[in-house]
């Protein structure tokens, strides 16, 4: 049984090798670490945290490293809530405003954010579960053959192209609004596995009765089917790879190679989101289903905004990861995505 003393003793442990990358031995912890026993009493309480499998000898020396059991008992049962500074706060803050209307966008950012706070390596997902629908279509003359398109959908992605027009269409203002709001109109909800003959000819027929050329639907149902398609495409955003590298577990080349591998390869990357729950989730070392992340500790989450699934974040680093701060950052990336797409719906 685990006794409060050999708890005590076990965070010890792992705060200490956390910021110093080095084993610690008894007498280390006494000097360091007030919990009114002597160093004899803490060799033998770590002996027994030892043969339970909770500390390990990285090789022949009186210093012990944490387990990956050791960890999970930390941050199942233990691990303390790490405040964060103002300024990091306001600046995770400003990481999610400065794109609220462009999910993926943000996503990118909040990567980056996450990364230069936390000195780990970030891994984005825009979402994987949902189609995306039309929501709005916004179609804008830019030379006389030509239009600009703007696609918003209900997930927030907005995509943008120029499409060519027939020879002689000449679309001007009018028309083109004319035309954007008709098809808003159709094919609001459709996803692009919607897109078939029936809402061309649906399409073209309403054309026809707003005095529009009906031959200018097929270039512009190609631009919506390929704006729908890459919005729908899984977007993979990596931030602070290079940072897994700076710590001292990945000076072994094999292990860094394994590391890079796995960051390298996006269907990996997409399968580390697959069983994402709506909770926060801490896999740590061997827990890893991907091989290449044995030795790395992976705390993900999804994001959610106006209550759809929007994507999915993992932070990525050694098993002695700051567990404490990462949780924080989350949960002020979490929270403040709710809030301000909250202040966001009440402005509109």
């Amino acid at each position: 049984m685990l006794n409060r003393r050999k708890i005590k003793i076990l965070e010890a442990i792992i705060n200490d090798y956390i910021a110093s990358a080095e084993p610690i031995g008894s007498r280390t912890i006494a000097k360091k670490y007030d919990l009114g026993v002597s160093s004899a009493t803490i060799r033998n309480e770590m002996s027994d945290l030892e043969e339970m499998g909770y500390i390990v000898a990285p090789h022949a020396s009186s210093g012990r490293v944490p387990s990956d059991k050791g960890y999970r008992l930390y941050v199942d049962e233990v691990m303390p809530q790490k405040q964060l500074s103002r300024q990091q706060r306001e600046y995770l803050k400003q990481s999610i405003a400065q794109n609220l209307s462009q999910i993926d966008h943000m996503m990118r950012d909040v990567a980056r954010a996450i990364s230069f706070v936390t000195k780990y390596t970030t891994v984005a997902a825009d979402v994987l579960a949902q189609r995306h629908k039309i929501k709005h279509i916004q179609l804008v003359p830019v030379d006389v053959d030509a239009l600009a398109m703007m696609l918003i959908t209900d997930l927030r992605a907005v995509k943008n192209s120029v499409i060519m027009m027939p020879e002689g269409a000449a679309i001007n203002y009018a028309a083109a609004a004319r035309i954007s709001t008709e098809m808003t109109r159709l094919l609001s909800g459709a996803t692009a596995d919607d897109l078939d003959s029936l809402y061309i000819g649906m399409t073209k027929q309403r054309l026809r009765e707003v005095n529009v050329n009906p031959n200018i639907a097929d270039p512009i149902f190609d631009a919506i089917c390929t704006a729908l398609s890459s919005a729908d495409n899984v977007q993979i955003h990596t931030s602070g790879v290079k940072n897994i590298l700076d710590f001292p577990e990945f000076a072994d080349l094999d292990k860094a190679r394994a590391i890079v591998g796995a960051l390298e390869e996006k269907e990996g990357l997409i399968t580390l989101f697959a069983d994402n729950s709506d909770n926060i989730q801490i896999i740590i070392g061997d827990e890893n289903e991907n091989i290449m992340l044995k030795n790395c500790s992976v705390i993900k989450a999804k994001i959610r905004v106006n209550e759809h699934f929007s994507g999915n974040i993992a932070i990525i680093g050694p098993t002695r990861m700051d567990y404490s701060q990462v949780m924080s950052v989350l949960s002020t990336i979490l929270g403040n995505v709710t809030l301000d797409m909250a202040d966001t719906g009440r402005m509109g």
